[in-house]
This record gives C-alpha cells, sequence and structure tokens, in this order.
C-alpha cells in the first residue's frame, strides 16, 4: 500500500511538472507587442507636461490640505458651541 502511494506520488509529481513546462514557454504578451524592458523607457514627458502634471499635483495637494483644515475649524466651532 505505501509503495503503491508513493508511486502515485511520483507520478503525479512528474506529471504536472511536465504540463507546467511548456505553459511557461507561451509568451506573455501577443507576437505582435514587445514590452518595453524598463518602465522609463515606456514614459517619455515634455518639461511642459511635467511642470503641468506638478502644478495639478500641487494644486491637488492645496485642496486637500485646506479642506481639512476648514473641516477641522468647522468642528472646533460645533465643540465650542456645543460646551466642549
Amino acid at each position: 500500500m505505501r509503495k503503491l502511494t508513493l508511486t502515485a506520488a511520483a507520478f503525479a509529481s512528474l506529471f504536472g511538472a511536465a504540463l507546467a513546462t511548456p505553459a511557461l514557454a507561451v509568451p506573455a504578451s501577443p507576437a505582435g507587442i514587445a514590452a518595453p524592458e524598463t518602465m522609463t523607457e515606456a514614459v517619455r514627458m515634455t518639461p511642459m507636461e511635467r511642470r503641468m502634471m506638478h502644478r495639478r499635483m500641487e494644486r491637488r495637494m492645496m485642496h486637500r490640505h485646506m479642506e481639512r483644515r476648514m473641516m477641522r475649524r468647522h468642528m472646533e466651532r460645533r465643540m465650542m458651541r456645543r460646551g466642549m
């Protein structure tokens, strides 16, 4: 019984390895599309685009800052009214 279990386990591992090997040889992307080697090659920006992105990020950060500030002031005023 033990020999049969050992044989079945060995066969399953060999058979599983045989099935997995061809799957690894298949390319992950379609044949006509070549992926860039590094991500820095894929993203190229002009100085104008970079400046626009930077300004947008600054605006968003400032907006979030002001929103948090207003919420805090609002809560403080509510607490002052309630006498806490």
